[in-house]
């Protein structure tokens, strides 16, 4: 093994198995005692995960945007730790989410399909913390369990349906054909959309738990994901002018699924001008999720559960949005409008108004609330804890995200079905399976300098970060980076090594069974 690669694995720890225990000795006095594992429930810490979907970073001011406007989530990185580069390890929902709850890379158990949550028999964050005393709570979207795995990992869910009905696409004059994902502003106000009312649920245990342990909610809310809508004042708070310059569609060194999607979509044939309207409904859903925010945060200061209780906000992905021409996302790319996440937290005893610079990964959350909460993962993973950082430290500076993309053409199941997804999503299933080419399997190593993308049957990507933050140049043939290049290739195609799989914790005998006709 490579040392560049070598010294950056061998500070994971033991898989996480010791995660806990390195940790709580880096904590201070308060965050010490709430997570110790003493045998007292009582005073580890609450947590509750608020997770917007689709929420792209650099939507957020408290990120940098200076035409979002999100007083509650700036509040939130005032009170905590302010993640600056966290990335996701899959481009899309369950893929993502599954990664997240377990510290696999999404292919590490070929969890790289909308068809393939977490199965009773597979590990996730919230069994760990339900085992080890935990009241879970699980108010709204799923995209990450199997059915069958409910019972076990949470102590109530809510399965409230969700209801499209009012919602209407808007009609472009230039493309009245296109599959845009712009929609008209929400017939519900804002106190009466689904996502309030998981919001509600969430207050409701806020105010009323009364049990000796600690609680645990899961808060997977529906904004900002596409169609583009969001109830009113929210959905025309921004309008195109606000909208700055998008990254543009048509840029040499592209993977080929760039065109392909405008073209399959339509959405080739909209307008500057349509694609800052879709950016700026998107603001406006982002404005949505921020008020929906602090409506959870001033529940919890008014019961006091500010005290106690760790707030997390992170998404599971980003979104196009307009950049780069396209819409939504898509299973093969690796963008930073995808990859590239908010994560935030307020911990009792925690740093306040700290900011990490360093590379950190979506999956992380797993090793951290678990030490939060006094236990550990005793399946092999590789989520690192982040209770150093949010007692104030620096992160690694040496780390680097890795992300991975797509599927192999000869496994279908992995696909999505047209017949099984709305109107909208249906031209970008009928081009999987048409052209499995256009979403082929990618890997990516993202730096804060430099990422690398490798598509073995595409176009391979680098971007120099600091000189290109948009990813407008692909400089992977530029000869001048060469060695930066190769260096990053050389570390992924070693992590890529380390982490192809992992072993499930029960062995197994070797010996031949007792052949039944034997014993007559």
């Amino acid at each position: 093994m490579s040392n560049s690669f070598g010294g950056n694995f061998s500070r994971r720890g033991v898989f996480g198995l010791a995660a806990a225990a390195a940790t709580t000795a880096a904590m201070p006095e308060g965050m010490a005692r709430a997570a110790n594992s003493s045998g007292d429930i009582s005073n580890r810490p609450n947590i509750v995960l608020f997770m917007p979907d689709e929420l792209r970073a650099d939507a957020l001011s408290c990120y940098g945007n200076l035409v979002s406007r999100t007083p509650n989530y700036d509040q939130l990185a005032a009170r905590g730790t302010l993640f600056v580069n966290c990335h996701v390890q899959f481009p899309v929902c369950m893929q993502s989410r599954c990664s997240i709850m377990t510290g696999w890379p999404a292919d590490a158990r070929g969890h790289r399909s909308l068809y393939y949550p977490l199965q009773a028999d597979e590990p996730n964050m919230f069994r760990y913390l339900k085992d080890a005393g935990y009241d879970v709570y699980w108010f709204g979207k799923n995209d990450l369990l199997a059915p069958e795995a409910f019972a076990s990992s949470v102590t109530r869910w809510s399965d409230r349906p969700f209801d499209f009905a009012g919602w209407k696409p808007v009609t472009l004059a230039d493309a009245p054909k296109a599959d845009s994902f712009l929609f008209q502003s929400q017939p519900e106000g804002p106190r009466e959309t689904w996502d309030y009312n998981q919001v509600r649920d969430a207050i409701s245990v806020l105010e009323n738990h009364q049990s000796n342990k600690p609680f645990c909610i899961f808060l997977p809310i529906f904004q900002p994901h596409p169609p583009y809508l969001a109830p009113e004042p929210y959905y025309s708070q921004y309008t195109s002018d606000d909208v700055g310059t998008l990254i543009p569609p048509g840029l040499p060194g592209r993977p080929s699924f760039h065109e392909a999607l405008r073209k399959e979509l339509g959405i080739n044939q909209l307008s500057v001008e349509d694609f800052r309207r879709i950016r700026a409904v998107y603001y406006g859903q982002v404005a949505y999720t921020d008020w929906l925010l602090g409506e959870l945060m001033s529940a919890m200061d008014r019961t006091g559960r500010s005290k106690d209780t760790a707030l997390f906000v992170m998404s599971d992905h980003g979104d196009y949005t307009g950049d780069y021409g396209l819409v939504e996302k898509w299973s093969s790319g690796l963008e930073d409008v995808l990859t590239h996440i908010p994560m935030i937290a307020s911990v009792p005893g925690g740093a306040r108004g700290h900011r990490v610079e360093e590379m950190v990964e979506a999956f992380d959350l797993m090793a951290t609330c678990l030490a939060l909460g006094g236990t550990k993962a005793t399946h092999t993973n590789f989520s690192r804890s982040l209770v150093p950082q949010l007692a104030g430290s620096k992160g690694d500076p040496h780390r680097a995200a890795f992300s991975c993309a797509g599927f192999n053409a000869d496994e279908p199941q992995d696909f999505e079905r047209v017949e099984e997804v709305p109107g909208i999503y249906a031209p970008k299933a009928r081009l999987q399976i048409d052209h499995p080419e256009f979403v082929s399997r990618a890997s990516s190593i993202r730096t804060r300098s430099h990422k690398l993308i490798l598509r073995p049957q595409g176009v391979n990507e680098l971007y120099d970060i600091q000189a290109d933050p948009g990813l407008r140049n692909n400089r992977f043939d530029d000869s001048s980076i060469a060695a930066t290049r190769d260096e990053l290739a050389h570390r992924l195609t070693d992590h890529l090594i380390d982490t192809s799989g992992v072993t499930p914790n029960h062995r197994q005998k070797r010996g031949m069974p007792t052949y039944p006709l034997a014993q007559k």
